[in-house]
C-alpha cells in the first residue's frame, strides 16, 4: 500500500482519482488547492504526487518549483492538466516532474502512471539531500549556481574535493527527481544496455574514483561511454591526480574526459555554520524513510555539529 497525495480544486475529479486508486489498496489522501497540499507535504512524504495544474490559488508548476527549492521534491510528481500545452509538459518535467497526465485521464493510464511513479520511488538512491534544500545560506546557494553553470558545459562533471568534502550533497543536486541514481561503487556486477536504458534520464555516480575496483572501473567507462545515448548524467569525485588514478590502472583515455569539465568542492568544515541545517534535513530525510524516529537537534547539538572538524566530510555527518 502506498500513500498518495492528490491535488486537484475540482471535487469531482479528486473523488473519482480517490476511488480508483482506494480500490487499488492505497490510502489517498485528498488536497483542494496549494496551500492545503503544502501542509500535506510538510506534514509527512507521500510515496506519490498527483498535481493539478490549473488551481485558483497556487498553480500546480509554482508548487512544483517551491518543493524543488525547499529540498521536498523527493517523491515521484505525475502532472494533470485538461488544457496543459507540450511547453508547460515539459517545463514541469525540467522541474521535475515524472509524467504528464491530459484530463480526462482514462483508469488504465492513470494506473499504469501511477505503477511506474511508485516503481521509481523505490528504487534505492531515488531520492536525496541536496543544495536545493538550503536556498537560505548565501555559500551553498553560490555553490549551487556555480554547479548548474559548469555542468551545463557536459554531462560529465568531475568534482575535485579533498577528504572531508560534500561530493554527493552537490552530486545529489543535478539528480533530476523521479530518476534514477546509479551508485557505481555500490554495484560489483557488470553494467548493462538494459540497466542504462532503464536510467534513461538518471545520474550515474562515484563518490572516489581511486576507490573503484577494476569491474567497477569498466563499469564507469562503459556508462561513460554511452551517456549521450542513453540521456545519462555522470557525476563523480576525486581527491586524486589524474596520473595517479592512471598508475592505478585506469584508462587515460576515460582520464581526458573525466578531467575535462571539474568543480573544485570545498571541505564541509568550511560551511560550520550551515551544519546544523543540513543535519536536520538529513535526520527529515531519514524520518521520512523509516530509518529513524522524527526528531529535532538540541542548541547544545547544534553547537557540537558546529565544532566538529568532520575529517570524514558529509558521509560522516550523514552516519552521525
Amino acid at each position: 500500500m502506498a500513500q498518495i497525495l492528490v491535488v486537484d480544486d475540482e471535487f469531482g475529479i479528486r473523488e473519482l482519482l480517490s476511488d480508483i486508486l482506494r480500490d487499488e489498496g492505497h490510502d489517498v489522501k485528498l488536497a483542494e488547492h496549494a496551500a492545503a497540499a503544502r501542509g500535506a507535504r510538510d506534514a509527512a512524504r507521500p510515496d506519490l504526487v498527483l498535481l493539478d495544474i490549473w488551481m485558483p490559488d497556487t498553480d500546480g508548476i509554482t508548487l512544483l518549483k517551491e518543493w524543488a527549492a525547499n529540498g521536498q521534491l523527493n517523491m515521484p510528481v505525475i502532472m494533470m492538466s485538461g488544457h496543459g500545452t507540450i511547453d508547460t509538459a515539459v517545463e514541469a518535467t525540467k522541474i521535475g516532474a515524472l509524467d504528464f497526465l491530459e484530463k480526462p485521464i482514462g483508469m488504465q493510464k492513470l494506473l499504469a502512471a501511477v505503477k511506474r511513479g511508485l516503481e521509481l520511488g523505490r528504487k534505492p538512491g531515488s531520492g536525496g539531500l541536496s543544495l536545493a534544500a538550503f536556498p537560505r545560506s548565501t555559500p551553498l546557494r553560490d555553490l549551487k549556481k556555480r554547479l548548474e553553470q559548469v555542468a551545463a558545459k557536459s554531462p560529465t562533471m568531475l568534482l575535485r574535493a579533498a577528504p572531508g568534502g560534500i561530493v554527493e550533497l552537490a552530486a545529489r543536486t543535478l539528480h533530476p527527481p523521479g530518476k534514477m541514481w546509479i551508485d557505481i561503487a555500490h554495484d560489483s556486477n557488470p553494467l548493462t544496455l538494459e540497466t542504462l536504458q532503464s536510467a534513461s534520464g538518471g545520474v550515474l555516480y562515484c563518490e572516489e574514483l581511486g576507490r573503484l575496483t577494476r569491474l567497477q572501473q569498466k563499469n564507469l567507462v562503459f556508462g561513460l561511454e554511452r551517456l549521450e545515448k542513453f540521456g545519462l548524467r555522470l557525476v563523480a569525485g576525486t581527491a586524486h591526480e589524474a596520473a595517479d588514478l592512471a598508475a592505478n590502472g585506469w584508462e587515460e583515455a576515460a582520464l581526458r574526459r573525466l578531467f575535462d569539465v571539474w568543480l573544485g568542492l570545498p571541505a564541509l568544515v568550511q560551511f560550520k555554520d550551515d551544519i546544523p541545517d543540513i543535519a536536520s534535513h538529513l535526520l527529515l530525510h531519514m524520518a521520512e524513510a523509516g530509518e529513524v524516529p522524527l526528531r529535532r537537534l538540541s542548541t547544545a547539538a547544534q553547537n557540537a555539529l558546529r565544532q566538529h572538524a568532520w575529517p570524514g566530510g558529509y558521509a560522516e555527518l550523514k552516519s552521525a
